[in-house]
């Protein structure tokens, strides 16, 4: 039998079964949870009403949160001569060309977003196996590839995050910090289910969300209705 902590048995007690939150409400409830050691993420969680294995029912895109997410991104910039030394200029951690992808291949995984010029793409396509099934792979659809390198690492510095439904017609985004206020991660929230309503694809004809919900990292899920 598991054992509950006392922050978890203070949660259980604090939740109504079966109730369904509106979304201002949840997030000023999570709030109101005991907390844990560490600034957890708060995260927006979407059952869709799509076939995960229909390409044309994927439902991808990206969405600048008003507030940022709260995490410092670690940006990977793959690209050469004067937008290389630009890249750095700008705060990305990481800029290489192909002894960067020589590194990625080799194991190396020590940020959180990838930047590529166009140029770059044939020969980084050479480590999608390592970057693709951790969702690094960066596209001309999410402005990851893309000939303006100082747009893209300003919006993803800002707080453009990505999203994309996975194998379990799920999307999970994160929309700040437990230390965001309630207005801020609701104004966060909000651009979010914006967002993924925005890119609904057309060969899906019912309504967008099967359920939502909406947790901390190691709080409990609260169901959602928007």
């Amino acid at each position: 039998m598991v054992k509950l902590s006392k922050r978890m048995k203070k949660n259980a007690e604090k939740i109504e079964d079966n109730k369904v939150y509106p979304l201002e409400e949840s997030i000023s409830f999570l709030l109101t949870l005991p907390k844990v050691k560490f600034d957890e993420t708060v995260e927006l969680h979407f059952h869709l009403n799509i076939d995960p294995k229909s390409s044309e029912q994927m439902v991808r895109g990206t969405v600048a949160l008003p507030h940022g997410t709260g995490k410092k991104i670690r940006i990977a910039v793959f690209c050469k001569g004067e937008q290389a030394s630009r890249a750095k200029e700008l705060g990305a951690e990481i800029v290489g060309a192909e002894d960067l992808i020589e590194k990625v291949m080799n194991g190396f995984l020590d940020f959180d977003r990838i930047i590529a010029t166009p140029d770059m793409m044939k020969d980084l396509s050479k480590a999608g196996r390592v970057l693709g099934p951790r969702g690094l792979m960066p596209s001309p659809k999410s402005g990851t590839v893309t000939k303006d390198i100082e747009k893209a690492i300003q919006e993803v510095q800002a707080g453009r995050v990505e999203f994309k439904s996975d194998k379990q017609a799920g999307i999970h985004v994160g929309i700040g910090k437990r230390s965001f206020d309630a207005n801020q991660l609701l104004e966060n929230a909000k651009q979010v289910v914006s967002a993924i309503q925005h890119v609904k694809p057309q060969a899906v004809k019912v309504e967008l969300f099967k359920s939502v919900s909406i947790s901390t990292t190691m709080g409990p899920g609260l169901r959602v209705s928007l």
